[in-house]
């Protein structure tokens, strides 16, 4: 599968926001004005979240209302979770899983 111009950014995006933090995943979402979201996953005694979900959250805090797409860069298969945060304030809007070989539409 190929991706447009900016669903590749959104990949760029994610894997950035995984290296940052040494981590092979991230995600990344874009809203209706055509912002960018990343993050990589949070992982602390109290605080447990996805990168998609992460990147969810980021997006609606900043005032997001409409999503074009999402994109979840790892090899360890869908994040459910994230999904369905993206779902709940996109529900038309695709989501790709973007894998070492392999670039599936999870969603939309």
């Amino acid at each position: 599968m190929q991706l447009d111009a900016e669903d590749d950014k959104l990949v760029a995006l994610a894997r950035a926001a995984g290296a940052r933090v040494g981590s092979r995943a991230g995600a990344a979402v874009r809203d209706g004005d055509g912002r960018s979201y990343a993050s990589a996953a949070v992982q602390l005694p109290s605080l447990t979240l996805t990168a998609l979900q992460l990147a969810v959250a980021q997006a609606v805090a900043a005032g997001a209302q409409v999503f074009e797409a999402a994109v979840i860069v790892s090899d360890a298969g869908a994040d459910d979770a994230g999904i369905d945060a993206f779902s709940d304030v996109a529900s038309a809007a695709p989501v790709y899983l973007v894998s070492s070989d392999a670039i599936t539409r999870v969603r939309g």
